[in-house]
């Protein structure tokens, strides 16, 4: 698990480190706001494209495999990122294409990540501790979110942006050769408890007839919608409608997820507890609902509240609660999924990040003609919308569909 968070953590910092750099890749590069947006643009469809099949390949091929290959990728891509534009690769158009080429490649790797990370805990960890387990992974995103900014702009003001690349490749190709020696002797075994049950696998595209993993991703959209709003727009909205000061807003974009780093593995044990003791349809029910209608209260209140500091600590407890959504909708979806469970997770996660996208597009149209308030609020509602979906949603017994735990 400490492997599998780490390359959750990975993951986070690869993908927000040209955020950060953005400001003077544009500089050097000749790209204006627009360009710049194609490119993280790309990333997203890379990323939201590939869940499935990455998923479904997790499934047949092992998820140590799998992860290490995709590990593999997105260190190239990423040193790529650093080298290409602007130095082998003339500014202007053509480090544009370049760049939007390497992060599609760089989304499209990173797919891998969530998908194939749940199929490993349904391969190495009790069904009991799924919940617990996948939290450790949602605490290295927290912390990631928190703590990547600030850390790659520290790397970039001393060293410049192109560094900042290569010391981030140089850490995930020092992870990816940790993940091997330590799951390298144990691929084999993996893909054997894979094969574990009663009979073959269904075929890859069976959860998508299945009417439950429908029905969790569609609820997951509407969580990802939520979230999406928070991840790019929370700043901003402290800037421009608390004139909240630019240093200061961004230390409170950051106190949503050092509070996530707590609350998710509170959320993890309650869930699996409630699992055992009534059953994994209640028990990952009763975290998912909490927490999405404490997370849309929080967001009302967040935005109505006339208090700088209550509005803080509202909108933080708002994205706090939401991403202890998280342990409930991945252990469903192994639960869902048995032996299919990276590509029900695939599914699930392409929903989400489609989510994303439908979020990113429309919650400025919604700022610029209904302002603000109304942009959070009709958030909030589509929490509900999520919450609601779940009792809908029932994790039925697989007897002799869950692949074996392999020993440590």
């Amino acid at each position: 698990m400490v492997l599998l968070s780490a390359f959750s953590l990975m993951a986070y910092v690869l993908r927000m480190n040209i955020s950060v750099a953005s400001p003077f890749m544009m500089t050097e590069l000749q790209l204006d706001k627009v360009q710049m947006g194609r490119v993280f643009s790309a990333f997203m469809l890379g990323y939201a494209l590939f869940q499935v099949p990455w998923g479904v390949s997790g499934d047949r091929l092992g998820p140590g495999r799998i992860l290490g290959w995709a590990a593999i990728a997105w260190t190239v891509a990423t040193v790529l990122t650093g080298l290409l534009p602007g130095w082998l690769v003339p500014a202007g158009t053509a480090s544009l294409v370049v760049l939007i080429v390497l992060r599609f490649l760089l989304g499209a790797s990173q797919a891998a990540a969530y998908p194939v990370a749940a199929r490993a805990i349904v391969n190495w960890m009790s069904p009991t501790s799924r919940a617990t387990s996948f939290s450790a992974l949602i605490v290295a995103m927290a912390f990631g979110s928190a703590f990547t900014p600030p850390m790659v702009s520290w790397a970039m003001a001393n060293f410049g942006w192109r560094v900042s690349f290569y010391v981030c490749a140089l850490l995930a190709l020092a992870l990816t050769v940790a993940w091997y020696r330590a799951a390298g002797s144990r691929l084999d075994t993996i893909g054997d408890a894979a094969a574990a049950g009663t009979g073959p696998a269904q075929a890859w595209w069976a959860p998508l007839k299945d009417r439950r993993v429908s029905l969790l991703s569609l609820s997951y959209f509407f969580n990802s919608y939520v979230l999406f709003m928070f991840v790019f727009w929370l700043y901003l909205y402290l800037v421009e409608q608390r004139q909240m000061g630019i240093m200061s807003s961004g230390l409170y974009t950051s106190i949503p997820f050092v509070l996530a780093m707590f609350f998710a593995p509170a959320a993890g044990i309650i869930c699996d507890c409630l699992s055992i003791k009534y059953g994994p349809t209640l028990g990952r029910r009763i975290v998912a609902m909490t927490a999405l209608v404490h997370s849309s209260i929080f967001l009302v209140l967040g935005v109505d509240v006339a208090d700088q500091t209550l509005a803080v600590a509202g909108l933080s407890l708002a994205v706090a609660f939401l991403l202890c959504t998280e342990v409930a909708y991945w252990s469903a979806s192994m639960d869902l999924g048995g032996a299919n469970s990276g590509t029900v997770g695939g599914i699930m996660n392409m929903a989400g990040n489609l989510g994303g996208v439908v979020s990113t597009a429309l919650v400025p149209i919604l700022i610029k003609h209904w302002g603000w308030p109304f942009a959070f609020q009709s958030a909030a509602a589509l929490g509900l919308v999520a919450a609601a979906l779940w009792l809908l949603v029932c994790m039925e017994e697989r007897k002799g569909a869950e692949p074996r735990a392999v020993a440590h």
